[in-house]
């Protein structure tokens, strides 16, 4: 059943044509699977409506008003505007539309009318929906699910189109996407797991905050244990494989380490310590390389290749994006002339087509390329490799379990795996989130660097804020401007910032001759690719971008990174964000901007004011998040789950570990 569902297209709902279908093909949503499986980011919870008198400035609520007298068409900036008077028993309110002249049409003079909307200063209430008393008596008996959209795609529409295909397939459900079928109906019921398809309807529509707790518990439950049930099945395969590919510590790496400019810190002479035992060892290593942006996780993957090369060995080391892949590359090539290392590297992106692509095919099965540095490419079904030795992923939790097992399955016996990962995950958690590889942590930076300069502030700051963008810019270094959205729309008021509209936004207020680009998640490869390289090569100023930017580029230039909203974000990816300036010799700011003084002022965000440890940042987020958080945003940018979070569903992650032994 699953494979029906997931081949269902989209386009077999009714009413959805060619062109809606495209739409929804922008969400990634394609088949019915996908569709059930888009999540709501939040819920409209309707309130009671509040008297006319008692209305608030800047807040989003209900008011009950009778419409008096006829409606005022003027216009002002090329725009249409349609104004009515409301009334009830304790005063009057101005009611505006822009662009709507056929509101006139909805809003009959003396009928009474729920509004709901934000309200501006003198009792003016902009762009406000329309319900009659009856329907919104309905709508405040429920939770309404509000989802990230894109243009020819509504709320209305979504939420018609998941109750159709929920209530067609509620049967299927169960068999579509269910891995708890291991578990009896006792643990099931120890573990608070409602039935599936069930869960999958109340997390779209739930009944109250307790159903919608009982859905998402249900459903992270699920993800969590389809991954650790994956990871499991790893640790035990890879206790079994003897070492094929025995290496022992030569000269090369000896003299490398002593010509350096620079000693190893006591962390990475541990790690490095730990990685040489593995090579040598009985069995093949399966290593988690844990720690912070700049601390050095790099040059223990070089010095793990050196080892492999001299030992006849090919490594093969893959990046999660082409530009740090291309990155990786030119360094390796950087000191494999400076340093006269026996390696032969070669770059495979999806970027390296036609001839060149085949040349590097033919060096690799070879063996006359003894390390490959790449993306996804590296997996596919035509790189044969002569004896991979050695498989490094970075930033791991982008790629997945499957997608490691995929690469090390290019070698002709088990290799050595070595994965390199930045996030900062609480060491209880990232215990049971790797339990297949043994775990070495980087705690400190290596000298030299300067710590980046951290900044709290609420939305006043804003103007003093840009002025220090460009005074940046104008000392010749590069910014990154962080938003938690990529576009808004109509149905949207949360106030929070979304690239488009911002980048927009900064071309008008900033001097023209900043270059601006922006950076989605939504773009394509090659685009997005374009951008990081531009950026890179400073060809752009300032980039406007979402968390994609989380991993994936490396530039020295860049010293201020400032983060829109910052509250609707986790510490740990917070965290993450702001190690990609502080990599260069000049002095680094972060700016945490709130949406609010209040949330400026509180204790979350004071935790990266006052630290730059991304370890004791990840205790402090699980300590002041704490697991389970209703409403709560994502924490962790980690591991790609769909609804799932290892910071505030951290209880959830350790049920589902007991589960599994037990």
């Amino acid at each position: 059943m699953k494979s029906r569902l997931s081949e269902v297209s989209i386009e077999s709902v009714k009413g959805i044509g060619e062109k809606t279908a495209a739409s929804c093909h922008k969400l990634d949503i394609y088949s019915l699977l996908d569709l059930i499986l888009y999540f709501p980011r939040r819920y409209e919870i309707y309130p009671e409506p509040t008297p006319v008198a008692e209305l608030a400035f800047e807040k989003k609520q209900a008011v009950c008003v009778a419409i008096i007298g006829k409606p005022t068409d003027f216009r002002a900036k090329g725009m249409q505007i349609t104004s009515f008077q409301g009334a009830d028993e304790t005063g009057r309110m101005k009611i505006t539309y822009f662009r709507m002249p056929y509101v006139k049409k909805q809003l009959l003079s003396g009928r009474r009318y729920v509004l709901y909307g934000k309200v501006k200063q003198g009792r003016t209430m902009e762009q406000p929906l329309i319900f009659s008393l009856d329907e919104y008596d309905k709508l405040q008996k429920g939770m309404w699910p509000v989802y990230s959209l894109t243009q020819g795609i509504t709320n209305h529409f979504l939420r018609k189109t998941m109750k159709t295909v929920l209530d067609q397939y509620a049967d299927a459900l169960l068999e579509a996407v269910d891995h708890t079928s291991i578990l009896s109906g006792k643990e099931k019921e120890k573990f608070r797991l409602i039935p599936l398809h069930k869960a999958l309807y109340q997390i779209h529509f739930p009944d109250n905050e307790e159903q919608y707790r009982l859905a998402r518990r249900r459903i992270v439950f699920n993800e969590f244990l389809e991954f650790l049930t994956g990871v499991m099945e790893l640790k035990e395969s890879a206790s079994k494989y003897e070492n094929r590919f025995p290496m022992i510590e030569t000269a090369d790496t000896v003299r490398f380490l002593e010509a350096l400019p620079y000693t190893l810190t006591n962390g990475q002479k541990k790690a490095w310590a730990q990685i040489r035992e593995d090579l040598e060892g009985k069995y093949v290593m399966n290593r988690l390389i844990q720690g912070d942006v700049g601390c050095g996780k790099t040059i223990l993957a070089f010095l793990s290749m050196i080892m492999s090369a001299a030992n006849g060995y090919q490594s093969a080391f893959m990046a999660p994006t082409e530009v740090l892949a291309t990155q990786h590359f030119e360094d390796l090539m950087s000191l494999t002339k400076t340093y006269h290392l026996p390696l032969k590297p070669v770059l495979l992106t999806g970027s390296v087509k036609g001839k060149g692509r085949k040349e590097i095919y033919e060096e690799i099965a070879s063996g006359s390329a003894n390390v490959v540095i790449g993306t996804h490419a590296l997996i596919q079904e035509k790189v044969v490799y002569q004896k991979l030795g050695l498989v490094i992923t970075d930033e791991q939790h982008r790629f997945g379990v499957r997608q490691r097992e995929e690469l090390a399955e290019k070698s002709t016996d088990q290799p050595h795996v070595m994965v390199m990962s930045a996030t900062p995950i609480p060491r209880t958690l990232a215990m049971i989130l790797y339990a297949d590889l043994h775990i070495s942590a980087i705690h400190e930076l290596p000298g030299g660097r300067k710590p980046i300069r951290n900044a709290v502030v609420g939305p006043g700051y804003q103007a003093t804020a840009d002025r220090f963008l460009v005074k940046e810019i104008e000392a010749g270094h590069q910014a990154y401007v962080i938003c938690p959205m990529i576009e808004g729309d109509e149905e949207d008021d949360s106030g929070l910032k979304n690239v488009k509209d911002y980048a927009r936004e900064l071309k008008n207020t900033l001097p023209e001759t900043i270059r601006i680009g922006t950076l989605t998640g939504k773009m394509k490869p090659a685009e997005k690719n374009r951008v990081m390289e531009a950026f890179a090569a400073h060809d752009l100023d300032l980039l406007v971008s979402t968390t994609v930017i989380e991993v994936g580029i490396n530039v020295p230039n860049a010293t201020v990174m400032l983060i829109q909203n910052a509250e609707h974000f986790g510490l740990a990816q917070l965290h993450q964000l702001r190690g990609r300036v502080g990599r260069g010799e000049d002095q680094s700011y972060c700016i945490f901007m709130a949406s609010d003084e209040e949330s400026a002022q509180g204790e979350r965000l004071s935790v990266l004011k006052n630290s730059n440890d991304g370890f004791h940042i990840a205790e402090e987020d699980l300590r002041l998040r704490g697991p389970g958080e209703l409403f709560g945003e994502r924490q962790s940018g980690d591991l790609a789950f769909r609804l799932g979070d290892i910071i505030t569903d951290a209880d959830v992650l350790l049920d589902v570990r007991d589960a599994l032994e037990g």
